[in-house]
């Protein structure tokens, strides 16, 4: 895609997903789209972030990312007259912008300085089976056999990966990838803490502003670490640019996507995005960084897929799920 067609998408996709909160329920093949989008972007920002912490360092990378997307989403926010919703609700947004993006992205970008991105996506997708547990330890969503049997398969699949090293950077230390893998995890728990509370404490404020306040409290979090820890040596432009892809795009309007879809379809349906961003994650440092997929990367992703799938409800096992039920069933408060 050229520049001048990425303008035109990012302008049509910032224009429909600015709408107001009091706006109709997306249709199912709307909020398809906007998943299928969100994909493909966050599965780029693990690329992103691995050529960007390699020169930056991990909290840099992060403070870097949201404070670029922070710049991008301002504008955009006084352009369609939502700075009023924000400055009612600023105190939430900022405080759930270290759960939904600073934690998170620090979390990852250390990670990335050990493991390859396609393997950080893949543990990402782990992101539904903590929304699972969070649900079920604060807001009294038990889980059945088929869910609790989904928990067991997604964590043993990630015990394959961290058994076999797959995904690692070549001479990596044991010690330093379980550190990674930890990381990786840690970050997949904020995100699912982040999306209930978001759903709590946000709903019916406008997508875009939810967005820009949890890039704004995420910088104010992260700015003083990452001044502190400023590398010596000024990273090169192409460092530069990865972290202007990862914080316009993947992050900037993926957040305003992340937000539309747990309005519209609630944050359960929302967090399957996790899903896909490993197929994209995968592709993309396959083809951009010559990272290697092996058979047991794969198959600890369809185990972990599989126990995503379980413990979300949306695979029931021994019966047929009624497609009215899966539908209509609220997400967890």
């Amino acid at each position: 895609m050229s520049e001048g067609e990425c303008a035109t998408a990012g302008t049509t996709i910032v224009g429909s997903l600015t709408q107001a909160p009091g706006a109709a329920r997306p249709a199912r093949s709307a909020w398809l789209v906007d998943l299928l989008l969100l994909a493909s972007l966050w599965g780029a920002s693990f690329l992103f972030m691995r050529i960007g912490a390699a020169e930056f360092g991990a909290l840099p990378t992060a403070a870097v990312r949201v404070a670029i997307a922070a710049l991008f989403l301002l504008p955009l926010l006084f352009a369609r007259g939502q700075w009023p919703a924000l400055r009612q609700r600023w105190k939430p947004a900022l405080a759930l912008g270290i759960l939904n993006c600073g934690l998170p992205f620090a979390f990852f970008s250390f990670a990335l300085l050990t493991v390859n991105s396609g393997l950080a996506a893949v543990l990402n997708a782990t992101t539904p089976m903590f929304g699972a547990l969070v649900a079920w330890a604060f807001f009294g969503d038990r889980p059945g056999g088929s869910r609790s049997a989904g928990l067991v398969a997604g964590f043993a699949g990630v015990a394959m990966l961290a058994w076999r090293s797959a995904g690692f950077h070549s001479g990596a230390d044991p010690t330093a990838a379980l550190w990674a893998i930890a990381a990786c995890l840690g970050a997949c728990i904020c995100y699912a803490f982040g999306a209930s509370l978001t759903r709590k404490h946000l709903t019916g404020v406008p997508a875009l502003a939810t967005a820009t306040g949890n890039q704004i409290g995420a910088t104010l979090l992260l700015a003083l670490p990452a001044w502190w820890l400023w590398p010596a040596h000024m990273p090169s432009l192409h460092a530069w640019l990865a972290l202007v892809a990862v914080g316009t795009a993947c992050t900037g309007l993926a957040y305003v996507l992340y937000f539309r879809l747990i309005e519209s379809a609630g944050p359960a349906r929302a967090l399957t995005v996790t899903f896909l961003v490993p197929v994209f994650a995968l592709f993309y440092g396959a083809v951009f960084l010559d990272e290697q997929i092996t058979p047991w990367m794969l198959v600890c992703a369809a185990v972990i897929v599989c126990g995503v799938a379980l413990s979300t409800g949306m695979v029931v096992l021994g019966r047929r799920r009624p497609a009215a039920a899966t539908a209509s069933r609220p997400p967890p408060r």
